[in-house]
């Protein structure tokens, strides 16, 4: 209450984007924001300042001083744009993408952040297989653009393979199984319990259900390839808006979508860049032609 708000604040975004937060924690975020609007020399405290504050307080602060390549940024801009195209347009069984950043956070090169429109208390398999084909759109994004794979889908690949596990041996969501649950009761070795007791069911249901995984990841996995080649043209363009703007934000990922160029001013950091390179050199585009052939892995 004692902090001066700006008109910009949406509350109820920055509620969105703090789920589980404690009073204590909401302070600290406030806190947080109003340190940062103080050494911008504001007045009051405006939705940036929130945004900011919220990504340190998650993630940690932002690493600019982190030394990346220009072909590790490209690629962690088309990764990011795949994740955030899926998203998009893989139905209406998923939160919608509130921004995505290729600034580097902790141990990431980049983010995609999507925010739920309202409390979810519970998951539907149609969300469950949808936020997998999400997390596959990074991974297909590098694959479609430069023929290649690397260890940034490391995490989006073994999220995607615990919630499959999760739903064939926990929720009862796979067409093979049915609802059964072979999860077993997760309880700690003590007190009598040892690790032997935790294994309920046979060799050949175990391999029929790390067949099952396999096949419900690999299912997104060609959803996901097929919503980003049909909508190549949109995975450059929103490439290029990260590697000129650094972090863009759901309406900006509706103007791209529309064909209309983003107008705003570009940030300090990309302007410093444009200017040690001189004004005569154009940055090379961030995709090969779409009729190239990709190189050999």
């Amino acid at each position: 209450r004692r902090v001066p708000l700006s008109a910009s604040v949406d509350l109820e975004v920055i509620a969105r984007g703090t789920p589980g937060f404690s009073g204590a924690d909401l302070e600290s975020l406030v806190n947080e924001a109003a340190l940062i609007a103080a050494r911008r020399d504001k007045d009051k405290v405006d939705m940036v300042d929130f945004e900011e504050a919220k990504d340190k307080v998650l993630m940690g602060a932002e690493r600019r001083s982190m030394i990346i390549s220009e072909k590790e940024k490209k690629t962690t801009a088309v990764h990011e744009a795949g994740h955030a195209l899926v998203a998009r347009f893989v139905g209406a069984e998923a939160d919608p993408v509130h921004k995505v950043t290729i600034i580097p956070r902790g141990r990431a090169l980049g983010l995609t952040q999507q925010l739920p429109v309202e409390d979810r208390l519970s998951m539907t398999r149609e969300f469950a297989q949808n936020t997998i084909c999400i997390l596959m759109g990074g991974r297909v994004a590098e694959e479609i653009i430069y023929g290649q794979k690397t260890t940034g889908a490391g995490n989006d690949i073994e999220r995607a393979t615990e919630l499959a596990r999760s739903m064939v041996t926990e929720w009862g969501m796979s067409d093979e199984f049915g609802p059964l649950n072979f999860a077993g009761a997760k309880q700690e070795v003590f007190l009598g319990r040892d690790f032997a007791s935790g294994d309920r069911h046979s060799e050949d249901t175990s391999q029929r259900i790390d067949a099952e995984i396999r096949h419900i990841v690999m299912h997104q996995y060609e959803r996901a390839t097929e919503i980003l080649s049909s909508h190549r043209t949109e995975l450059e363009r929103v490439s290029e808006a990260l590697l000129d703007y650094e972090t863009i934000d759901g309406d900006d990922i509706g103007l791209l979508l529309a064909g209309k160029p983003l107008t705003r001013p570009l940030p300090t950091s990309r302007k410093k860049l444009d200017a040690a390179k001189g004004s005569d050199d154009k940055r090379p585009a961030v995709m090969p032609p779409v009729s190239a052939e990709p190189e050999p892995v």
